[in-house]
């Protein structure tokens, strides 16, 4: 089986690489094979594609728990092993733990989440990556993925849809 090739398609607006993502699911461009490249952000509504599975919100909510355990712990494990009596106090009073318990669920949410979107989005990633220079002066690209004798429907269509430049890509190291 032939490999496949690999065309990039530069757009200079959002609308035209909409229906162009549309016209490309009617040639029977599955959206695996698609891969949209934007300096700016984009959502996959903007572009009608299917929202993108991510673990970050349960890293997040794993972070929190984990930041309020700590905080149970600060907060009401600690006073005890070391007493200190204070004149008419109890070891553990309630306004400063619950300040301490808020402070730590945010830090540990915090910094899951950050972790998470580290390793969600890959990176640094080493790899040879598609990019075109155009892409950082507000224009928008898609690569496809398509077999070789589909290549030149493909790219006729996406020229009618008006794509400023159809080529195909080359992975480089960036």
């Amino acid at each position: 089986m032939a490999e496949e090739k690999a065309l990039l398609a530069v757009f200079s607006d959002i609308d035209p690489a909409a229906d162009a993502i549309e016209q490309l699911r009617i040639l029977g461009v599955h959206d695996d094979c698609m891969n949209v490249i934007s300096g700016i952000p984009v959502t996959e509504a903007m572009l009608g594609r299917p929202s993108q599975w991510t673990n970050v919100p349960r890293l997040a909510l794993g972070g929190a728990i984990a930041g309020f355990l700590v905080g149970l712990f600060l907060a009401f494990i600690t006073p005890n092993m070391y007493t200190i009596m204070v004149g008419g106090q109890p070891f553990t009073p309630v306004p400063p733990a619950v300040i301490v318990l808020f402070e730590m669920t945010m830090l540990g949410m915090l910094i899951s989440t950050f972790v998470g979107v580290f390793l969600d989005s890959l990176f640094p990633n080493y790899r040879p990556m598609h990019y075109v220079p155009e892409i950082s002066d507000g224009k928008i690209a898609i690569l496809i993925e398509c077999p070789p004798p589909d290549a030149q429907k493909i790219t006729d269509v996406l020229k009618k849809l008006g794509a400023e430049s159809v080529k195909e890509a080359e992975a480089q190291h960036l």
